[in-house]
């Protein structure tokens, strides 16, 4: 269970993730989590009216059972196997989050002043997670899926279109930490 509950090593988790991706591409399947959501949608039957959700979500009800997959690991290995303590960030990085009144994680996954409770009691910061997932959502509509698909997915398959995505993942996280968070914070 110890070794479980550790931290990885890249190769280790990098070799798995490669290896999950080459056995979804000989059964002819395509991971994304972006893509959940139209299945979401046209199981409700929307699509009558809206032709983007009008289609055959039965052939991708494997996809859906990766995000309960994922949405459970998440709870499993937060609450059970995981140790906030080992986070650690480089000290510039914390030194430049608290000029942003944000402070380092401290024995936790995440600040509490962005993701803590009270953060959800201010109009700003639940007008900026409103905001957040609007541009997400359109972001990985218009880029045709989202990071894990296009970076991992796309990737393995040598499609240049996210090759693209990935370049512009990048760029746009770059802008966002260095320009507009502070703008915000």
């Amino acid at each position: 269970m110890e070794f479980i509950s550790q931290t990885w090593h890249w190769a280790i988790s990098g070799f798995l993730i490669g290896m999950v991706m080459l056995i979804l591409n000989y059964f002819g399947k395509v991971f994304g989590m972006s893509s959940n959501l139209r299945s979401l949608c046209a199981m409700t039957g929307i699509g009558k009216k809206v032709p983007f959700f009008d289609w055959d979500w039965k052939s991708q009800r494997w996809n859906l059972a990766v995000v309960a997959g994922a949405m459970i690991g998440g709870f499993v290995a937060v609450h059970f196997m995981s140790d906030a303590s080992n986070v650690t960030l480089n000290p510039k990085t914390v030194e430049q989050l608290a000029t942003l009144n944000i402070e380092a994680p401290n024995g936790k996954l995440l600040p509490e002043s962005v993701f803590g409770t009270a953060a959800l009691q201010s109009p700003k910061m639940i007008f900026i997670l409103l905001l957040g997932g609007i541009l997400i959502g359109f972001g990985s509509r218009y880029a045709g899926g989202c990071t894990s698909g296009h970076a991992i997915s796309g990737l393995s398959n040598l499609q240049l279109p996210s090759l693209k995505a990935v370049i512009g993942f990048f760029i746009g996280g770059l802008l966002m930490a260095h320009f507009i968070l502070p703008l915000i914070f």
